[in-house]
């Protein structure tokens, strides 16, 4: 690999503990790290056009990085590739009340972004289960989403503008600053979702919007899956739609109450969490969503008074992703179905799970159809996990089967590119490599990730 440009030369990291730790990103199960990758911690916008200056010029492919929370492998080191992380350019440069927007890096942790617009009694809606490690450069890179989704949409939702570095170190600016622009195509849209395969976000403007009240939470019980699905799709249709709208499996809720005891019954066919945060209606909102999911067929409804019994109705699903980890290795899946069909996946993955004698609890997003079966299987065990990954397929094709696609906010990564063509084809395969090349002609851009590798 052709050594560094002196300009640049002082933000390699060279201590070879160090560098391994940003070779992988948070998806478990994937192939070792290379042996041979050199990592840039840029400082600043500089650094990053000189990376991309020096990597057009040698051919060098660059895997761009932030927090490393990705469960796709969207940003794992490739062989003799640059790990370009930019955590480093984490400034909030502006949060402007009167347009409501702020001007951040992509290194600014999405919980910090929130903590910032509170403080202008301001609101960023993008919430990722990871909001307090996770960056917004991750989440642009995939579109991002989270738990409060069904109310307040996804990072595309909330991105007015970018500057972005080119392969070669051109900067390019997207979008507008104003409430309204409509000037040529939308390159903005282009970027969000990308994954690192067009360029290198170094500046985003993000939208905000007046506070909202603090949330409250209820808590539904269910004996079947279709009364739960009914108890979502009722609260879609209600006019003021809650903020927060999630589904818990019986697998899954087994799963928590055996890392410690929230409180759920482990013999029921699933959970449904809601919350409002609707100023000046939340306690009204929320006995309403109450009486909605009991009329859909809830065994019991448990409703908060204050924040403090919220954030303990809440506390078995901050706790789901450590109580699976706790079962063993897994596969975190990531998949959105029409939610009127949300009971039919479900369904179909525990017979999935039966067929490849494989755990999958199941939860997620009800609220916007976005579910995560987490494939459990064992550390130790070839076998397990080949029969993990012939449950991934099933699930991917469950999915498609019901009109659905195969990741709502993880992203393709390196991890589903072997499936993308399942849900695009050949023909739209083919014209998204062509676009690809418009920004990225020696397809040095994150290669190997939503689309396969092409020899350079």
């Amino acid at each position: 690999m052709p050594s560094l440009p002196e300009q640049i030369a002082h933000r390699e990291v060279t201590d070879a503990d160090v560098r391994r730790s940003y070779a992988l990103d948070a998806t478990v199960a994937l192939a070792p790290p290379p042996d041979d990758f050199t990592v840039v911690r840029a400082r600043d916008l500089s650094d990053v056009v000189a990376v991309l200056e020096h990597a057009q010029a040698t051919g060098t492919a660059v895997v761009p990085q932030g927090a490393r929370t990705s469960r796709s492998g969207g940003a794992v080191a490739t062989e003799d590739c640059i790990v370009l992380n930019v955590e480093a350019l984490d400034a909030v440069h502006e949060v402007n009340e009167l347009e409501g927007y702020a001007v951040v890096g992509p290194g600014v942790v999405n919980a910090d972004l929130k903590r910032a617009a509170a403080s202008a009694g301001l609101f960023y809606g993008p919430d990722p289960a990871s909001w307090e490690t996770c960056t917004i450069g991750g989440n642009i890179a995939t579109n991002a989403g989270g738990l409060c989704c069904v109310k307040y949409g996804v990072t595309s939702d909330w991105v007015k503008a970018l500057q972005v570095v080119l392969p070669g170190g051109e900067v390019m600016r997207t979008g507008h600053r104003t409430a309204k622009g409509v000037a040529g195509y939308d390159l903005t849209g282009l970027f969000v979702g990308s994954e690192g395969t067009l360029g290198v976000v170094t500046e985003a403007v993000v939208r905000l919007e007046p506070a909202p009240d603090p949330a409250l939470t209820a808590l539904a019980v269910f004996d079947s899956l279709d009364a739960a699905v009914a108890g979502i799709v009722a609260l879609r249709r209600d006019p003021h739609r809650p903020c927060l709208l999630e589904i818990i499996d019986r697998t899954s809720v087994r799963a928590i109450q055996a890392f410690g005891d929230f409180g759920f019954p482990d013999d029921c066919a699933a959970v449904l969490l809601v919350q409002s945060d609707r100023p000046g209606h939340v306690a009204d909102d929320v006995a309403r969503y109450a009486g909605l999911l009991e009329s859909a067929g809830a065994t019991d409804v448990a409703v908060a008074d204050d924040a403090q019994e919220s954030e303990a109705l809440l506390a078995g699903r901050r706790v789901m992703s450590t109580a699976f980890e706790a079962m063993g290795g897994r596969l975190a899946e990531d998949m959105c179905v029409p939610i009127g069909r949300l009971a039919e996946f479900v369904r179909g993955i525990e017979a999935i799970s039966e067929r490849r004698a494989v755990l999958i609890p199941v939860s997620g997003h009800g609220g916007d159809g976005n579910l995560h079966p987490s494939i459990v299987y064992s550390h130790d065990d070839p076998d397990s996990l080949a029969r993990a990954w012939e449950a991934f397929d099933d699930l991917i094709r469950l999915g498609l089967s019901l009109d659905g696609t195969i990741t709502g906010e993880h992203g393709i990564g390196s991890v589903k590119v072997p499936w993308l063509g399942l849900e695009l084809g050949d023909a739209e395969l083919d014209r998204q490599r062509r676009l690809k090349a418009v920004f990225d002609p020696l397809g040095i851009m994150n290669p190997g990730k939503v689309f396969p590798a092409a020899p350079r």
